[in-house]
């Protein structure tokens, strides 16, 4: 049986536990036990003979993994081969992730490569948290527990105008006899508004039916008016609510775990800082197109932020729907304003099935940063 606790991961390792450990890569793509490593290499048989996958041709999808039976996928790593043409600038954006449990035709989880891992505007950097990492350099890690009980499927799909030269990845997993009924399947999606409507709060997740529990958030926004952008409220609507929700946060900071603007004060400056922890940071902030791989290195691109908050202690729980968005307000010596940005998002949460159809993922040019 399927066994996780959040308390005390480090306490329950001595304990027994009862199910079969696999790994699906390019050395082992089926995950059968004792067929790992058996291509030959140029060291001869079983020497790294087959470590990624090679020359996914655009519009190609390939199937990461698939399994059969009940099981939890415990561990996700994946690399893109940064060695590619100046097209490979937003490969992390072109590249889409999907997931599908048990026998279903719509995804479970959709979004960009990158975003998934809280990577945003096509670009990596450094992530440190509990159930997302990235580590230096491109090595995207997910420790979301991702239960199934009849199969799961994986796919990776080439929108970029180039093939992909390398994919490595790592699918690591446990098969169990059973999986207790009140075991919720895991789900993200990605979204993004290009310019948020003046008023009209940014829609993070919506038509999320069932019961289940709400685990994380991640935003990447572009600012494209002056002055501070983070006064806008995080709004949990939760089992019927409709003019007003049940969880109303005090701003965007807040909700990210900072305060007073993520502020420092250097040599005169007031400068914004950037911090992980195991569940909430901002990782990134720029405002020069180098920083996203831009060939042509200009600095005339709009500032770029991004940010996550894992609800790990404090899950966010429904019984029947949930919505969740956040406001457009800024600030300046003028009061508070509606504001406009381009705003892209993950939501992350737990659900019994059926899931509601996500909306169509736009195409790879509307997902690119600006």
């Amino acid at each position: 049986m399927f066994e996780y606790s959040m308390t005390g991961m480090l306490g329950a390792l001595p304990m027994l536990r009862h199910g079969r450990s696999r790994a699906i890569n390019a050395e082992n793509p089926t995950g059968e036990k004792g067929k790992g490593g058996m291509a030959a290499g140029p060291l001869g048989p079983s020497r790294k003979g087959s470590p990624c996958l090679r020359d996914i041709q655009p519009g190609e999808s390939v199937v990461l993994g698939e399994i059969e039976g009940a099981g939890v996928i415990n561990h996700i790593w994946m690399t893109v081969d940064r060695k590619t043409s100046d097209a490979e600038r937003y490969v992390l954006r072109d590249l889409v992730l999907r997931m599908y449990w048990d026998d279903e035709t719509a995804p479970s989880v959709e979004s960009p490569l990158g975003d998934f891992f809280c990577c945003g505007f096509g670009t990596d950097y450094r992530v440190d948290s509990v159930p997302v990492t990235v580590a230096p350099a491109r090595g995207f890690n997910c420790y979301f527990p991702m239960p199934f009980r009849a199969g799961a499927r994986i796919e990776l799909v080439n929108q970029h105008a180039d093939p992909v030269p390398a994919f490595f990845y790592q699918i690591d997993y446990c098969l169990y006899d059973h999986i207790p009924d009140d075991t919720a399947y895991f789900h993200a999606q990605w979204r993004r508004e290009r310019i948020t409507s003046p008023g009209k709060d940014y829609v993070i997740a919506d038509h999320i039916r069932g019961r289940g529990h709400y685990v994380g958030t991640f935003i990447a926004l572009s600012t494209l008016e002056r002055y501070w952008w983070g006064e806008g409220e995080v709004k949990f609507y939760i089992d019927g609510d409709r003019e007003y929700p049940t969880i109303c946060g005090t701003g965007m900071e807040d909700y990210f775990g900072g305060s007073w603007s993520f502020a420092r004060q250097e040599d005169g400056r007031t400068v914004e800082t950037n911090y992980n922890s195991p569940f909430l940071g901002y990782p990134f902030y720029s405002a020069h197109d180098a920083d996203i791989r831009n060939a042509y290195h200009n600095d005339d691109c709009p500032p770029m932020r991004s940010f996550y908050r894992w609800h790990l202690m404090d899950p966010v729980i429904f019984d029947h729907d949930l919505r969740v968005t956040v406001q457009q307000i800024g600030v300046s010596d003028r009061g508070l304003f509606e504001r406009q940005d381009d705003l892209s998002s993950v939501a992350y949460w737990y659900q019994t099935e059926p899931h509601g159809v996500f909306e169509a993922l736009p195409c790879a040019r509307e997902r690119w940063p600006r």
